[in-house]
């Protein structure tokens, strides 16, 4: 691992040594190596997060679901609404959705 403090430079202008103050000097402690292995508490956690959503769980529904939510959010506007609707849909904000009317 690569010191976050860079030695001090051989520049003889000190104001371009932009190393902290201290460093290089025979009294200041040694960098040490420090690494952590999250993989173990990774697969812990992912292992508790599909527990927790059980066995029916079907993204693939929960993804339907949610494009009817937004479907239904951008119907039934009324004009200024739907103004400002195809304005950022125009600009790219948000995309074309339920086509401002009322969803079935």
């Amino acid at each position: 691992m690569a010191p976050h403090n860079p030695p001090p430079s051989d520049d003889p202008d000190p104001a371009a040594d932009q190393s902290p103050p201290g460093a290089g000097r025979p009294d200041t402690p040694a960098l040490v190596d420090f690494a952590v292995d999250l993989t173990s508490q990774e697969v812990l956690r992912q292992a508790q997060v599909l527990t927790a959503l059980g066995p029916d769980w079907d993204p693939m529904e929960v993804l339907r679901g949610e494009e009817a939510a937004y479907d239904l959010l951008y119907s039934g506007l009324d004009d200024e609404q739907q103004r400002l609707y195809e304005d950022l849909v125009a600009s790219g904000v948000l995309p074309r959705r339920g086509g401002g009317h009322a969803a079935a």
